[in-house]
């Protein structure tokens, strides 16, 4: 496996019992990601694009295969050193936000930080010029209630870049926003990309998205059926 794979995916299927029927949602795919891809799984709903994204997150396991993170099988891994995977290698942007809605937007982006024990000089040097990165500088005080639907993604693609992780898995992150807001996400990720060199993962159906993304990975019925790079 070259070093330029942050995410190595071998045979993988996710079986879910249906009674007395297995449906694989996630069937037999194997595929890489590569450093600075900027690419999407994309397929109708119940493709097994969101079940994919949350195994590459390490947020579930697969019934069968391999998947390996930055060359860490996460199988192997004990609840401990995959809860720092998640915590230093991978940032995460939801459809829903995720926000702690007591905590304004400094403190939603510094959680992470907190948790990995940065000083709080570094931290807030990280955090301000973060915040200022995606578009939200003067906003640092603000909770997600007094912020709109757009403010509060950027928030949390703050928060999910901040750390400085290997890859950002975006499970339909323009889903809940109208499309002005939409295509200014999407450029304010395609710039993180092309200036410095962060790695998205996006789960979508939007076609907005599809036409950013470098790299189409097309699912159906939980299989790879095309996988396209585009230049």
């Amino acid at each position: 496996m070259q070093n330029s794979n942050i995410v190595h995916l071998e045979n993988v299927i996710k079986t879910y019992q249906q009674g007395k029927i297995a449906v694989h949602a996630v069937n037999d795919i194997s595929l890489d990601i590569k450093t600075g891809d900027f690419a999407a799984l994309c397929g109708p709903s119940g493709s097994g694009k969101t079940t994919l994204l949350n195994m590459i997150g390490g947020l579930d396991t697969p019934t069968h295969g391999k998947i390996l993170l930055e060359g860490h099988d996460l199988a192997s891994l004990t609840r401990s050193q995959l809860s720092n995977i998640r915590r230093d290698r991978i940032g995460f942007v939801f459809q829903a936000y995720n926000l702690i809605p007591v905590m304004t937007a400094y403190e939603n982006t510094a959680f992470v930080l907190n948790l990995q024990g940065l000083s709080q000089q570094q931290c807030h040097d990280r955090v301000m010029q973060v915040l200022q990165e995606v578009g939200l500088a003067g906003l640092e005080n603000r909770r997600p209630d007094e912020m709109s639907g757009g403010q509060q993604q950027r928030v949390a693609i703050a928060r999910a870049i901040v750390t400085r992780p290997a890859i950002v898995l975006a499970d339909e992150p323009t889903a809940n926003v109208d499309s002005a807001t939409a295509e200014a996400l999407l450029d304010l990720m395609q710039g993180l990309n092309q200036n410095d060199n962060i790695t998205f993962l996006f789960s979508t159906h939007d076609p907005r998205v599809m036409q950013r993304a470098k790299r189409l990975i097309r699912l159906r019925d939980g299989a790879l059926e095309q996988d396209e790079v585009r230049h």
